[in-house]
């Protein structure tokens, strides 16, 4: 690690990384009659994300996450009835929270850190994901990539955090559970910590930015920060 300051503002990923997307599992088995599909839903809703943004262009995340998931059921040759959308537009606004995320969020706000959350997802009305989930309250302020019209690992996303906070990007590190959400973060001068969930691992290639702290759980990645803090 280098003996620079560590940065005093951790900023959240929020889907997956704080709320367990797993739990869309049964959704995905009674519609397609496999669980993992949830896994390839996931996959293309994050590429057409990033496709959007590659070519200029901007569709809400949500509206990528219903339109990926009409596209894999006419794959699949699977109806998708107006009943199916709305089961899953509900469970998709009320994800709970991966049990590390309240004890490990406890320990950065105790330990003087100021915590914000940065999600591909749009602004929601009250209650949000994060307060149904019971994790708002730890947070100083949410950004969404919708104020930018661009969806993470574009450089804006992560500018438009330090710049609303007047701080350098050198005053931020990312924690997320997607390394491709680190390596935009680090390209653009943030710190990176990996956090390495379930379907979540490093890609060893040239030029790919090794996280400045990696961890399968958030509480040893809370320890981790914590320690670079003091250290």
């Amino acid at each position: 690690m280098s003996s620079e300051r560590f940065p005093s503002i951790i900023v959240f990923d929020v889907n997956e990384t704080l709320l367990d997307i797993d739990t869309l599992t049964p959704f995905f088995t009674r519609v397609f009659g496999k669980q993992n599909v949830l896994r390839e839903w996931f996959a293309q809703l994050v590429l057409y994300s990033q496709t959007m943004t590659l070519s200029g262009l901007y569709t809400p995340f949500g509206e990528i996450g219903i339109g990926t998931l009409q596209m894999i059921a006419d794959i699949r040759q699977v109806t998708l009835t107006e009943s199916d959308i709305d089961e899953f537009k509900e469970r998709m606004s009320a994800l709970p929270a991966h049990p590390d995320a309240a004890p490990a969020l406890t320990r950065l706000r105790d330990a003087g850190f100021r915590l914000v959350t940065l999600t591909n997802s749009a602004s929601s009305a009250s209650p949000t994901p994060l307060e149904k989930a019971g994790l708002s309250q730890f947070f100083e302020q949410h950004f969404s990539v919708e104020t930018v019209s661009k969806f993470k690992p574009a450089p804006e996303t992560y500018q438009m955090v330090a710049d609303t906070l007047d701080v350098d990007t050198s005053d931020l590190c990312l924690v997320a559970c997607h390394l491709w959400d680190t390596i935009g973060a680090q390209a653009v001068g943030c710190r990176g910590a990996f956090l390495t969930r379930p379907y979540n691992e490093m890609l060893s290639a040239p030029n790919v930015p090794v996280p400045n702290l990696i961890a399968s759980d958030l509480s040893t990645l809370a320890d981790q920060i914590v320690g670079e803090k003091h250290g």
